[in-house]
């Protein structure tokens, strides 16, 4: 037998990663799992998309239908874009929904302050419809200097999240012309 150099190096790799994982006892076979502990037989599955990046990997959620609070979360094997598999950041998403840490409430800064209060949404909602408006109203064009119309506004922006679906990402891009928006964006990491 005649062996030239890249056929023994792909020979003795080869034989190393044999050795390596046959030497473990891994079994590369695919097996069955089975959720044990988990009460996911009454649980509501709804599927999701994974919020973290554009790639929108399909999630499936489970419920508990008494509380409302998420039991599992975990890659949808039917989905085009990830079948079932998910990145480490995908992996803990479960955390984004069930951390203590995460801010519930509205959180406030005046201007120049140096202090975060707590407000109710009926007082944050109500505000930032109204500082939508008045920077419209003052910023609005209707003409350029050449006379076109151009209704616009070039004083407020839009970045949006590359999660949402095209239908979702209609509508919020229909939104932000309807007020005039001209700076639209759409992408989870900018």
């Amino acid at each position: 037998m005649k062996m030239n150099r890249r056929g023994f190096i792909k020979l003795a790799a080869t034989g190393a990663v044999a050795t390596a994982f046959g030497g473990l006892g891994i079994s590369l076979a695919p097996v069955a799992v089975h959720a044990e502990g988990l009460a996911i037989d009454k649980a509501t599955l709804t599927t999701s998309v994974c919020c973290y990046c554009a790639v929108g990997c399909g999630l499936l959620v489970w419920t508990d239908p008494a509380t409302g609070r998420t039991i599992n979360i975990e890659g949808n094997p039917d989905h085009p874009t990830n079948e079932g598999t998910l990145c480490p950041k995908g992996s803990s998403i479960w955390q984004t929904t069930e951390q203590s840490q995460r801010i519930t409430k509205v959180l406030y800064r005046a201007p120049r302050g140096d202090k975060w209060e707590e407000k109710s949404w009926d007082w944050a909602l109500p505000r930032i419809a109204r500082k939508i408006k008045d920077t419209r109203d003052a910023s609005f064009e209707a003409v350029n200097d050449k006379g076109q119309p151009v209704n616009r506004t070039r004083a407020m922006a839009s970045v949006g999240s590359a999660a949402i679906d095209n239908e979702e990402g209609w509508l919020l891009q229909a939104m932000h012309r309807s007020l005039g928006l001209v700076y639209l964006e759409s992408h989870a990491r900018i």
